[in-house]
């Protein structure tokens, strides 16, 4: 599998096919978060609508492509400054198409200040067979800042009843405060994914896969509640390791998990960020 990257590593430096990116910086102005700077380069777009019913900024990214071929480059920088309260999320689900060798790659970087928070709420990620994406989310954290992150992924096209036989997908997070390392996770997939996906120790035939993270001081005391609110869940289990809350999840159905994603959302913008309930207009939800 090792090999397997770093040969599709190598075909992707030599195949570039875009490369393109968004940079966000916001700042706190007495108790108002305020936009300091903004960069984005095709064909990421970054766009902030008006939050309805909330109290803090929404910054939706968009990729006027449309998805992601073998040889292109994203990367997102977000820089919450101390005491800013931002909420990132995707303009429509990303979709990765098949590639003929080159990787997919994508870094993001999220940057939270002492007492900011900052929301990661991308819609879902869609796999196609034979696609082959490294991604890389990397989380720094200063202080007393609070970060709450999610990333859904899933496998084929369901509408289409495709199912991901050949594929690579590497995954990793990082995540930092004050320059240690406090979490790690790294998944590899491929390039024979269907067997993986199938395998009974592995996917159990999983149709999509979420990762749900919250990084605070507090983040013990938010576990009983989020087990409480996903009792009834099969699939779905939540830990905490110092302070970080993780939650995994695996489904047969990308549907229901997206709506379970959501209510832990919700129950940790109201219970952890002292936020509405409301998530944004784009989620449909």
């Amino acid at each position: 599998m090792a090999q397997a990257i770093a040969d599709g590593a190598g075909q992707s430096r030599a195949r570039v096919r875009v490369a393109g990116g968004a940079r966000v910086r916001l700042r706190d102005d007495d108790g108002t978060t305020r936009l300091a700077e903004l960069w984005h380069h095709d064909p990421m777009r970054v766009l902030m609508p008006r939050s309805i019913g909330d109290e803090i900024p929404h910054v939706v990214l968009l990729n006027t492509a449309g998805g992601l071929v073998g040889g292109d480059r994203i990367s997102v920088a977000v820089d919450a400054g101390p005491g800013a309260r931002v909420l990132v999320t995707g303009q429509a689900a990303e979709k990765v198409y098949r590639s003929d060798g080159p990787l997919v790659e994508i870094a993001n970087t999220l940057a939270i200040g002492d007492r900011g928070w900052l929301e990661w709420m991308p819609q879902e990620t869609i796999l196609f067979d034979g696609c082959r994406l490294d991604r890389r989310l990397r989380l720094d954290l200063a202080g007393d800042a609070r970060c709450l992150a999610a990333e859904m992924v899933v496998f084929g096209r369901r509408a289409r009843g495709e199912t991901v036989e050949r594929a690579i997908f590497a995954d990793r997070w990082d995540l930092r405060r004050d320059g240690r390392l406090h979490w790690c996770d790294a998944l590899a997939i491929g390039p024979e994914a269907g067997t993986q996906l199938r395998g009974a120790f592995a996917f159990a035939g999983a149709a999509a896969m979420a990762t749900l993270v919250y990084a605070a001081r507090d983040a013990a005391r938010h576990l009983d509640g989020v087990r409480a609110l996903l009792a009834e869940q099969s699939g779905i289990a939540a830990t905490c390791l110092g302070e970080v809350l993780v939650l995994r999840a695996l489904a047969s159905d990308p549907a229901p998990l997206r709506r379970d994603l959501a209510r832990v959302w919700r129950h940790l913008r109201v219970e952890a960020g002292g936020l509405p309930a409301v998530l944004p207009r784009l989620w449909h939800i």
